[in-house]
């Protein structure tokens, strides 16, 4: 398992590779552009080699390009739809640029219409993000938390997405934690969790979970909220062990969304670490 975090990526995009190598991560997850604003951020080539360059210096092995928080390919405003798709085609050129392995976003949010309709109306535009993706970089949809009519609550919803693609080979998954438990999947439970990774692999295939969100939550189990916590601060809290220990999350990125540019503090890092080595003693106990 790599593990990582969300880092700034102020002063320019190579930065996130310094900041993360100073708290000894292997893989990152960075911000192409502002998250709150449509406009795209130009980067030099000279910045985009920089980030190649430190990041094959740094070792750092996975890279993950969040996109911004004000996508969504579910709404029926042609203008939010448009900027959203334009969006994450930048989002994914600059990925492409920078070598990264995956552009994670959230679907967005059919605001009450239906998740059936909105289906038919998110697919085309998945469609042609995918036509961005290469061998290395994937489109990967981030599982969300239940409120409202937000789209990716369940692993049935994430499917449908995967089969209106047609299955496409490159469309993947990232798991997050706290979004899973305030769906109300009691990912600290070593029978719930293996049902639902189950569930995905029999819908899905564990080959399309490409990235790990690890964060713990401020809010109860199936509160459909999502507030993350410091990893074991939280209402999972030392129960992130048997997330970050499943047999088949192994080989993945495992970041962190709640670290902040403090230094050196490994703090975020090194409990993952524990709890993860914990996680693999009591799912090889249990299997």
């Amino acid at each position: 398992m790599l593990f990582g975090a969300h880092v700034s990526a102020a002063g320019g995009i190579s930065k996130a590779i310094d900041r993360v190598e100073e708290i000894g991560g292997d893989a990152v997850q960075v911000f192409t552009q502002s998250p709150r604003m449509w406009r795209p951020t130009a980067h030099s080539p000279e910045e985009l080699e920089r980030f190649r360059e430190r990041r094959r210096a740094a070792g750092v092995k996975a890279v993950s390009c969040h996109a911004l928080y004000l996508v969504n390919l579910a709404s029926r405003d042609d203008a939010v739809r448009s900027n959203s798709l334009t969006a994450l085609r930048a989002t994914m050129e600059t990925a492409n640029d920078l070598g990264a392995d995956a552009v994670v976003f959230h679907v967005g949010s059919h605001l009450g219409y239906g998740f059936d309709e909105a289906v038919d109306v998110v697919a085309p535009a998945l469609r042609e993000l995918l036509e961005l993706t290469t061998d290395e970089l994937w489109l990967c949809m981030e599982n969300a938390a239940g409120a409202g009519g937000t789209i990716g609550r369940s692993i049935a919803e994430l499917a449908a997405l995967c089969d209106a693609t047609e299955g496409h080979p490159r469309l993947g998954i990232c798991l997050d934690s706290c979004h899973w438990w305030a769906s109300g999947v009691d990912v600290s439970d070593r029978a719930t969790l293996a049902e639902a990774l189950d569930d995905l692999d029999a819908r899905i295939g564990f080959d399309r979970l490409r990235v790990l969100h690890v964060n713990d939550s401020k809010t109860a189990l199936g509160s459909n909220r999502d507030r993350h916590e410091l990893v074991g601060k939280g209402h999972i809290g030392e129960g992130l062990a048997t997330f970050l220990g499943h047999p088949a999350v192994q080989s993945l990125p495992a970041i962190v969304e709640t670290w902040e540019d403090k230094g050196r503090d490994t703090e975020d890092l090194e409990r993952m670490r524990t709890l993860r080595r914990r996680g693999r003693r009591h799912w090889q106990r249990t299997t």
